[in-house]
Formats: C-alpha cells, sequence, structure tokens
C-alpha cells in the first residue's frame, strides 16, 4: 500500500432540492462532504445522487455517532471493518445502494480502501469496486480534528426562508413546495416587529416579484439591524418551480470553488438559442425551460438530460420552447442554477 498521504477535510454540501416535471419533487438535504487532496470525495464518483453519513437534518445523537464510527470508536457497521461513505438521500436502506469503504488504523494513520457500491451485506469488490479510487492514507493528527470538530454543533440544523411580497397566494404555493422538499418558510408582507433571534433563524429571503424596492430595502435593514446577513433572492417570474431553484441555489453554502456546476447563461441572437453550461467535473445535468405566455400560463420544457465531462459546453436550443419570457433551470444531484434567456439587445451598435 502506497505511503503517500492524502490530505483530509470536510466542506459542506447539499442534495438539491426542487420540483421537478410530472410534479415529481427531490428532497432537499444539508450534509458535510469529505474532502480529499482539496477536492469533495463525491465529485470523483459520477452521476451519483448521495450524500455522506454526516447529514444536518439528522437528530444530533445519530450526527455524533456517525461521526465516532468515522473515528472508529466503535464497532464497523458492515462487516469486515467496512463502513458507508455516501448513501440514499432519501432513507438509510442500504438496499438503495451506497458506497462503502473499509476504514482502518496504521499507527496514528487512518487508511480508506477498497471502496465499492453496495446493495447488500457484503460488498462484491471484484464485481462493484471502485477501481482505481484510493486508498487514502490521512495524517491521523488531521483527519481526527476535521472530525472532532464537527461534534461542537452536531446536527439537528434544518433551512428556514421568509417569503417576502403581496401576492400571498403564490407566496403560499412556494412556501408549501419548500416544505415539501424538506425546506421551512413562512410567509410574510415585511420583517417589521419580527425579533432579532427569529430573524436569525432564517437561511435566505425569498423577494417576490410584487416586492417594492422599499420594501426589500425594509427586510434588508431588519436582518441588518439584527446581525445576520442572509442571502437575498429576487424571484424571477411566478413560477413555483422557478423559485424552488432559486431558492436552492441560495442555499448552498459550499465555497464556489468546490461546486460542480459552476455557470449558467442562455443568449438568444438572430442565429439561434443556446445553453452554456459549466461543469467542474463529470456529472449528470438536467435542462428545464419554463415560459411565461401573454395568459401568464407557465409551459415546462425539457431540453437537455445527459453527463457532461469537465468544461463548458454549448447546448442547442429550440427557439419555440424559449420564446417569449422564458427562463432555465440547470440541476446536477448537488447543485442547481437559474438564468433568464436573454434577449439580443435591439440597439446594440447604434
Amino acid at each position: 500500500m502506497s505511503a503517500e498521504y492524502a490530505t483530509f477535510g470536510l466542506t459542506p454540501a447539499i442534495r438539491a432540492g426542487g420540483i421537478l416535471s410530472g410534479g415529481d419533487h427531490q428532497v432537499h438535504r444539508d450534509f458535510v462532504d469529505f474532502v480529499v487532496d482539496g477536492r469533495p470525495l463525491l465529485f470523483r464518483l459520477c452521476d451519483l445522487d448521495a450524500v455522506s453519513p454526516l447529514a444536518s437534518d439528522v437528530p444530533p445523537a445519530i450526527f455524533t455517532a456517525q461521526v465516532r464510527s468515522l473515528l472508529l470508536e466503535t464497532e464497523a457497521p458492515l462487516p469486515f471493518g467496512r463502513y458507508i461513505v455516501y448513501g440514499c438521500p432519501d432513507c438509510e436502506d442500504l438496499a438503495c445502494g451506497a458506497v462503502t469503504a473499509a476504514i482502518e488504523r496504521d499507527g496514528e494513520d487512518y487508511i480508506w480502501r477498497d471502496f465499492a457500491w453496495q446493495t447488500e451485506e457484503h460488498a462484491d469488490l471484484e464485481r462493484n469496486g471502485y477501481h482505481g479510487l484510493g486508498p487514502f492514507r490521512f495524517r491521523g493528527t488531521d483527519y481526527r480534528t476535521a472530525l472532532a470538530a464537527l461534534l461542537d454543533g452536531a446536527g439537528g440544523t434544518r433551512r428556514r426562508v421568509l417569503l417576502i411580497g403581496a401576492r400571498v397566494a403564490l407566496l403560499a404555493r412556494l412556501a408549501a413546495a419548500l416544505r415539501t422538499i424538506g425546506v421551512g418558510a413562512d410567509v410574510a408582507q415585511d420583517a417589521d416587529g419580527v425579533p432579532a433571534d427569529e430573524l436569525r433563524g432564517y437561511s435566505a429571503v425569498v423577494f417576490g416579484r410584487s416586492a417594492g424596492a422599499a420594501q426589500r430595502d425594509a427586510v434588508r435593514r431588519a436582518f441588518a439591524a439584527a446581525g445576520v446577513h442572509v442571502p437575498c433572492v429576487d424571484g424571477l417570474a411566478p413560477v413555483v418551480p422557478l423559485l424552488v431553484a432559486q431558492t436552492e441555489h441560495a442555499l448552498d453554502r459550499s465555497p464556489p470553488e468546490q461546486r460542480r456546476l459552476t455557470a449558467l447563461s442562455a443568449p438568444l441572437s438572430a442565429a439561434g438559442a443556446v445553453a452554456e453550461i459549466e461543469v467542474t467535473s463529470s456529472c449528470r445535468v438536467r435542462l428545464t425551460a419554463y415560459r411565461v405566455d401573454r395568459l401568464s400560463r407557465t409551459h415546462t420544457h425539457e431540453l437537455f438530460d445527459g453527463v457532461l465531462e469537465p468544461g463548458r459546453h454549448r447546448i442547442p436550443l429550440d427557439v419555440k420552447t424559449v420564446r417569449g419570457e422564458s427562463y432555465l433551470v440547470a440541476r446536477t444531484a448537488g447543485a442547481v442554477r437559474t438564468t433568464p434567456v436573454r434577449r439580443p439587445d435591439r440597439h446594440a451598435g447604434g
């Protein structure tokens, strides 16, 4: 086994929730991802919709037990010293599939080896092993320090957002959609009189298009007076799945340099329409268009669903699906981005 050391770290991550076409939904999960040699370990596993066992929305006692398990302070949950590294984001059933690894001590060092996809009690390394991934040798001091730091605020965190605007019916539908995917939401016309401690419980503010400039400024001042900074989302359109996607992007606390989906734009020109997407590692990307017609009806079009390699990509679009007032949502398992379709400037060049 190689004596070379890999660096070990942790970073905030999400499994992006959302309202999908056909009425399906995907639950939002906050978790802590493992960073190996400066890169999230999950990014080495193409097209995997999974979370680490260090999920922020589990009870503190369970979160603490998971940390102590990775520190090898308790018996391995699977035979032959194997531990779940990534599991199903919707349940804890091994039958759904999980990435597992053998974790062991070698003196002061910790070693992760023999990664595999596992759906039953015993792993078949020959058939389902992630050949070429690991082994990783971590310095014990760095490994223990990173994991032990999680115990100070162990688990129990759930996201909650404040929805501001005059169109109460729309915001009520948005709040219901967010709660469906596991994000708490409250509706209000302003933040006047809300205690500072309550404001500190919000992770983001979403402004509907009906919220005026003075109303938005007053809400921002209320949060500033409470000593808390939260991202503020300006709703693009009265389309619930689009607003949910904008909210999910605002809730992403992962460092920008460690995100998988880093850019989305949709320029429209005389030559046609394209979606420009940038990803930092191989992953599945789904692209959806939402078009609002003159009668304020929403039309949804699934434009692309496939695996993209690292880099910047241009995906041609059918102009009919993005004419008029249109917006795009690009989604991976762990990230989501939104953008309006940009119309050409008729006055450009003169």
